[in-house]
């Protein structure tokens, strides 16, 4: 075994097959030995690592004290925020132990509540989030129903005409609103889970691009593609890379006027790929650049909801960014045009 002191394993192997992370650490508060499970989650490095570099928690650091001067359980909870949020229980149980016979030592049991966490903070933030965004689009379809059932349109059969698309078209904008925010929910909840399966980069982006092409062509928008004949192979989530080209190409076209040119390229770079999507569009003035991913922010309201957006195409992909251990950039010149650019990890 590994993860753990081949004397210590033979009475103690049920730790290694254990779900939940076990970290031990000697007087020094470096880490002596762990199970399979921390060591998958933090790093196959974090052996002889001071704790404080591997959980940066000043709960946790204060309760591993805490636990040795008064030689009592001390149970704390971890948050940690970066590169991606994860929230765990922590059991830290003073020594010694069969593992570690010093009289400093200690035994971090750690539980990952991050799903649970994320979901009963998604379900007060849904509420909040879906009472505000439905209740336009709600009034507009309610009032029309009014004014068709008993109001002055109730027996002219062609003001009732005019207002059928209307409603049609809020209810198309709830659907999709909806649509969003179980996507947006369903990422968020699985975010700290990095894909394991091989895809292509090349071949999903080129996918996304045929898939849009009539669209932005009706629009009389140019595409550029440079994409060099290379190998882009990564481990991700096919399904969720087709919703960040998606919503960036989306983005791109929707503040885009006619006869502008957007311009995709891809990369291979020594240790990363570098994607971007560059358009000649309205562009975003720099003091909204920092809250442009937030969920249900809109530079221009009413250009967005006009063209069908939901304010969440941007959440969404960020998200998904982050899942994939990726970072994102925005470059931006009001009245330009905006530049995203994506560093993929490689395999």
């Amino acid at each position: 075994m590994s993860s753990l002191s081949k004397t210590s394993f033979q009475e103690m192997t049920f730790i290694d097959e254990m779900i939940d992370q076990v970290i031990i650490l000697d007087k020094s508060r470096n880490v002596c030995c762990a199970n399979k499970s921390a060591f998958t989650r933090f790093g196959n490095d974090i052996d002889g690592k001071n704790i404080s570099l591997i959980l940066r928690d000043a709960n946790l650091l204060e309760s591993i004290d805490i636990a040795i001067n008064t030689k009592k359980t001390q149970i704390v909870d971890i948050e940690i925020k970066l590169p991606n949020f994860e929230f765990f229980k922590a059991n830290i149980i003073p020594g010694p132990s069969k593992l570690c016979n010093q009289d400093q030592s200690v035994m971090i049991f750690l539980k990952d509540l991050t799903e649970i966490y994320k979901t009963q903070k998604f379900k007060s933030d849904f509420v909040a989030n879906v009472s505000h965004e439905l209740r336009t689009p709600l009034q507009s379809i309610k009032l029309g129903l009014e004014t068709i059932n008993d109001g002055h349109a109730s027996k002219d059969f062609e003001v009732q005409k005019q207002f059928l698309p209307i409603m049609l078209q809020q209810t198309e904008r709830m659907e999709s609103l909806i649509n969003d925010l179980l996507s947006l929910s369903k990422i968020e909840l699985q975010e700290h889970i990095r894909p394991t399966s091989e895809v292509d980069l090349k071949e999903i982006i080129n996918h996304v691009i045929e898939l849009n092409l009539e669209l932005i062509k009706k629009k009389k928008i140019k595409i550029e593609s440079n994409i060099a004949d290379n190998v882009y192979k990564m481990f991700g989530d096919r399904s969720r890379l087709i919703e960040i080209f998606t919503n960036l190409i989306n983005n791109a076209y929707k503040y885009s006027e006619a006869n502008t040119i957007i311009k995709i390229s891809l990369i291979n770079k020594k240790d990363i790929f570098l994607f971007s999507v560059k358009d000649q569009g309205v562009g975003i003035p720099k003091k909204y650049l920092p809250r442009i991913t937030e969920r249900f922010f809109r530079v221009d309201p009413a250009r967005s909801k006009d063209g069908g957006g939901t304010g969440l195409g941007l959440a969404i992909v960020k998200h998904i960014v982050n899942q994939h251990r990726a970072t994102m950039d925005i470059i931006s010149t009001d009245g330009e045009g905006t530049e995203f650019t994506i560093e993929f990890p490689k395999i």
